[in-house]
């Protein structure tokens, strides 16, 4: 790409974030370094609302599931939620142990989700209700790293996914409405770490493979872009409704105007089955011989199955180490058994015999 199909012009400082309004078509949010948000009708190349109530540099912007909610962060250390029509606060909020760069709102489950870091300094997400935002649900801590934290959620699966800027791992939480509210899974590692992330859309994911999520990693040192796909490992021989549900798809609910105008509408569904691609009866196969199977702490040690991706070679491999860390802690034990025998023995034989 080399011509800008438009070029906006409204903000005094430069442009930190922009974000697309979830439903309504070519309406544009964007906020600069003069602390101001502007709302772009795309239509009219013009600026329509100017939203004017951060005091610092807005970090972050996120939209409900509608479009008729904003929230965002900023450095003035406070999380709002605003009606971005009007640009009226509807709800602000501090919090003295926990200092919020990023904020996500968690699909229809009227929940926020903010990352920043505690007054220790240690990474951490805490979970708000989004009608209540005196004090958060819940507080956890991560780790002490100091790499800003990106949330990205799925509201199909309801899954939350946490990577940090400066190191290779992603978690994942499971989200619920009711206690704990925050389950954790797993954690996907990698020694590449990634500078920043991007996530390919529902409708573009391999539902044939049981993909649910795909990350698209920039790697600084390398300056490489690398997939990361998130493969629920079940056998894919009919589509999968149950992780499929009708998502969001690539039609917009209402055009600019009337969205404009006052109304709101949710997204229009699609259904993902028709990107299921089942497998042809007359495909060759080469034949699987049969094989004994060798299994180790519910481990299949002799599983010929391969990975399909990097992130089920990491897990296989990290599986395999700790099964290898654990029979070398078995030999080790064996091996001082068999000195203390050897040394009983010698003392016995060493020892003078009774008259």
């Amino acid at each position: 790409m080399t011509e800008a199909v438009l070029e906006l012009y409204g903000h005094s400082r430069r442009v930190g974030l922009i974000e697309w309004h979830p439903t309504a078509n070519n309406i544009l949010f964007s906020s600069g370094y003069d602390y101001k948000i502007l709302i772009w009708n795309l239509d009219d190349g013009e600026a329509v609302k100017m939203i004017d109530c951060h005091t610092d540099v807005i970090l972050c912007m996120s939209f409900n599931t509608d479009g008729s909610l904003l929230a965002t962060t900023c450095k003035d250390k406070k999380l709002r939620v605003l009606e971005p029509r009007s640009g009226r606060v509807l709800q602000a909020a501090t919090c003295k142990n926990h200092k919020m760069t990023r904020v996500v709102f968690l699909g229809n489950m009227k929940r926020l989700l903010t990352t920043g870091v505690s007054k220790w300094n240690t990474r951490q997400i805490a979970l708000w209700d989004q009608e209540d935002l005196s004090m958060p649900l819940i507080e956890e801590e991560i780790d002490g790293l100091s790499g800003m934290l990106f949330p990205f959620y799925d509201m199909d699966t309801h899954m939350l996914y946490l990577a940090g800027k400066g190191d290779g791992n992603i978690r994942y939480y499971e989200i619920t409405v009711e206690k704990p509210f925050l389950t954790y899974l797993m954690e996907f590692r990698s020694a590449a770490p990634q500078k920043g992330l991007g996530v390919m859309p529902k409708h573009g994911l391999d539902v044939s493979a049981c993909e649910i999520f795909r990350f698209y990693k920039l790697i600084t040192l390398k300056n490489l872009i690398e997939p990361i796909s998130m493969i629920v490992p079940r056998k894919s021989e009919t589509y999968q409704e149950d992780i499929y549900p009708m998502t969001p798809g690539i039609e917009p609910a209402m055009s600019a105007k009337e969205w404009l105008s006052g109304i709101n509408k949710d997204p229009v569904l699609m259904s993902l089955k028709e990107g299921y691609r089942k497998e042809s009866k007359a495909t060759f196969k080469a034949p699987v011989r049969d094989k004994k199977s060798m299994v180790v702490n519910s481990i299949d040690l002799l599983e010929n199955v391969p990975p399909r991706t990097e992130n089920e070679l990491l897990r296989m491999f990290y599986r395999q180490q700790d099964e290898i860390r654990r029979l070398k802690e078995q030999l080790a034990q064996r091996d001082l058994h068999i000195r203390q025998l050897e040394l009983e023995l010698r003392n016995l034989r060493n020892s003078p015999k009774e008259s």
